[in-house]
């Protein structure tokens, strides 16, 4: 595969945590400049590690991964200007204008002067936020400061856009909003990678997808094909019929500003 800006090449990737935790176990796959590729998986499967690899987020224990020419093990600086990253938590300040907040992040792009200013213009136009712009983002509703987010890693146009679960907790008409936006950013050339749990969004939106579960990529391919192969009518029983039924739960950080119990009394974090 010939390494276009856009592209991905992952090369055994692993990641151990300590403990011995194998979190991505020696993951190999290749995605094409201009595709929209969905990564799916369970809780706890392995995607989000593998998401925060590629991002540049996590460095890998073994294996490496490419973005255009540049590993994300040895040249992180130089990957990061080829990707914009919408994270499952917002990445963006309350106490800061929807402007001002755009103006901090460009300028960590090396972006500024005018070329910033039209290109902000430009962006919050796209997402409909024009008449926000001097708006504090803690006023924002969740759909708001989400077009923000995508706003935000838009800012400096990347060769690659990973999305981690963009319309998680969104209203439909929102979701809509977003999801039409995924399509034309696909239709300008921009390599896409969207992980969800929203099995007809990704089925829909993905050219080829791949599922991954305790850290191994179980099958990779085109959605109707890999349906066709397995013999299930759509994305969520292939997804079921791989992964299994059974419940991932497990227990996470504490939430700060959660309730919790100090000798005896309650007490608000």
């Amino acid at each position: 595969m010939a390494l276009e800006d856009g592209s991905i090449v992952a090369k055994g990737l692993t990641k151990v945590f300590q403990g011995g935790f194998v979190a991505v176990d020696h993951v190999s796959f290749e995605i094409k400049d201009g595709e929209l590729f969905g990564l799916l998986g369970p809780n706890g499967a392995g995607k989000s590690t593998t998401m925060r690899m590629l991002t540049t987020l996590l460095r890998p224990t073994e294996g490496d991964a490419f973005i255009g020419r540049h590993s994300v093990k040895h040249e992180p600086d130089r990957v990061r200007l080829l990707i914009g990253l919408v994270a499952d938590k917002l990445i963006v300040y309350d106490r800061l204008t929807a402007r001002e907040n755009l103006r901090f992040f460009g300028r960590l792009y090396g972006m500024g002067g005018e070329k910033l200013e039209e290109r902000i213009d430009e962006l919050l136009d796209e997402v409909n936020l024009s008449d926000f712009a001097d708006a504090r983002v803690g006023t924002f509703s969740t759909g708001m400061r989400q077009r923000l987010n995508l706003v935000r890693a838009l800012l400096h146009n990347p060769k690659v856009l990973f999305l981690d679960e963009p319309t998680l907790g969104l209203d439909p008409q929102t979701t809509r909003f977003i999801k039409d936006l995924i399509v034309q950013l696909h239709q300008s050339g921009i390599t896409i990678v969207l992980t969800t749990h929203e099995m007809p969004l990704a089925e829909e939106l993905s050219e080829r997808l791949a599922i991954i579960d305790h850290g191994k990529i179980l099958t990779i391919g085109e959605p109707k094909k890999l349906e066709e192969d397995n013999g299930v009518s759509n994305l969520e029983e292939l997804f079921l019929k791989l992964t299994g039924r059974q419940l991932r739960d497990s227990l996470g950080k504490e939430k700060a500003g959660a309730p919790r119990l100090v000798r005896g009394r309650r007490r608000e974090g």
